[in-house]
């Protein structure tokens, strides 16, 4: 009989819902969950946690994720993979192993470290991958910096028995990649040359990855196809998107029995698409994806089939998403009412921005927008006819100031409480008038992987 394995979503990212992963463990049939915690800009929010408490640095969800899953996963026996351990990893395992002691469960976890490339950077000076930009600019300013890792370092916690596997920043669909290649044994590479047929397995597996890694849009949730969206049934009680996939790694697209959403040839494409740049080059640490080649039959009942990726040679290199202090921000939001709501808040912001100036305030950028006319589409949204804008309800305002220095940006929100009461009339809801952030900007970069693998570490932990 062909053997297959079923893996399901976890989170697809930091504070996703994970009452749908407890369906796919208890209905779903699944014997691996794999989790993405970290969205492009997560790393950043957890840089912040780090700051105040060394002890942070992950994504916090993971404890009560795990403590409530953990039964029905024992049970079962599903075996779990993460990458929220984000900048601290090992705090994340560590956090883990307590709860799980202090309720006497049983469990090996494994941690992954090795994704942290501050020091590998210290000699070198990676441009920016977008727009080229000199390291230089940025060095003394950098504060964090990793690698997107493979699935090489969880494949091993499988061999070595993990129940659990916790990482850092390691490539979305790895996650989803590890336990085929370690159930099914595929050539990864490492030792002797991929073929072509083990490109292709790999592929596939990439491509199933990248179909479950963000949880309930993979099946319907988040779904933009004009009115289809209403058509999506139960998003409520949405399931999350699961694979079996078989040796060859042709693959089946489903979800628990009982669960909302939709899986069909509309939403497993959308879902194939998504941040995808060319889809007949998608980079991978372990193989790059010809997409082109896909072939996805419905199935009906929530199923659909994919088959026929295509593989090619993974590069040397490994991207790194980096880090670095880029200044403050604040921001106030208030509104006005009829009549003359729009006119209104016009006339406030002329007034804010002739206090910036006649206070000499330094900055850099100075936003405005009006929530619930332009703020989702900016300036492709057009703004309703004059008439129409004097019959406004009511006006929202959301000022952001960007500055180099913290002084300026603190001070923002005094520029406004006045207007209460020397301001056009009818004004309302102050919100954010002490809200200065600290500003991290993003340097993806390229980085040889032989500087990073060497230092990959796994780690079992018995709880």
């Amino acid at each position: 009989m062909k053997k297959s394995i079923r893996v399901g979503a976890g989170l697809g990212f930091y504070g996703d819902a994970w009452e749908p992963v407890l369906a796919s463990i208890e209905r779903g049939g699944v014997q691996y969950i794999a989790s993405d915690h970290l969205a492009e800009l997560t790393l950043a929010i957890l840089q912040k946690d780090l700051q105040r408490d060394a002890s942070l640095g992950y994504a916090r969800d993971v404890v009560p994720m795990l403590m409530r899953l953990w039964p029905a996963m024992a049970q079962r026996k599903v075996r779990f993979i993460c990458n929220a351990g984000g900048l601290n990893p090992a705090a994340a395992a560590a956090a883990v192993r307590d709860a799980f002691a202090a309720k006497g469960w049983a469990a090996h976890v494994a941690v992954v470290t090795g994704d942290e490339v501050m020091e590998q950077l210290s000699g070198l000076a990676p441009a920016h991958m977008v727009n080229g930009a000199s390291f230089d600019s940025v060095r003394e300013r950098m504060v964090f910096a990793n690698a997107y890792l493979g699935a090489r370092p969880i494949i091993s916690a499988l061999q070595q028995g993990a129940d659990i596997v916790i990482t850092g920043r390691v490539a979305d669909a790895a996650l989803f990649l590890a336990p085929l290649v370690h159930e099914f044994n595929w050539n990864l590479g490492d030792e002797n040359p991929a073929t072509a047929s083990d490109l292709n397995r790999l592929a596939q597996g990439l491509a199933v990855g990248h179909l479950l890694e963000c949880s309930g849009q993979g099946s319907g949730g988040n779904f933009g196809s004009l009115q289809a969206w209403k058509a999506i049934p139960d998003l409520a009680h949405i399931g999350y998107p699961i694979a079996e996939v078989s040796e060859d790694g042709s693959a089946v697209i489903m979800k628990a029995p009982g669960t909302g959403g939709r899986i069909n040839f509309d939403t497993v494409r959308q879902q194939l698409l998504y941040e995808v740049h060319n889809p007949n080059e998608y980079f991978s640490p372990d193989v790059v994806l010809d997409m082109s080649t896909i072939h996805l039959e419905d199935l009906g009942q929530d199923r659909v089939r994919m088959t026929g990726a295509t593989g090619h040679p993974r590069t040397g290199q490994l991207k790194v998403v980096g880090g670095y202090r880029d200044g403050f921000k604040a921001e106030v939001t208030w509104g006005f009412s009829w009549p003359d709501a729009y006119d209104k808040a016009l006339a406030a912001v002329d007034m804010v921005k002739t206090q910036l100036a006649d206070k000499r305030v330094p900055h850099e950028a100075l936003f405005v927008e009006f929530p619930g006319l332009n703020s989702a589409h900016g300036a492709l949204a057009p703004l309703p006819e004059p008439q129409a804008l004097a019959e406004l309800n009511e006006v929202w305002v959301r000022m952001v100031l960007r500055t180099r220095e913290k002084a300026a940006a603190d001070g923002f929100g005094r520029l406004f409480p006045w207007m209460g009461l020397s301001g056009p009339a009818y004004t309302c809801g102050f919100h954010g008038l002490h809200n200065t952030s600290e500003l991290l900007g993003i340097w993806p970069a390229l980085i040889d992987r032989a500087l990073v693998e060497p230092h990959t570490r796994v780690e079992l932990l018995q709880t």
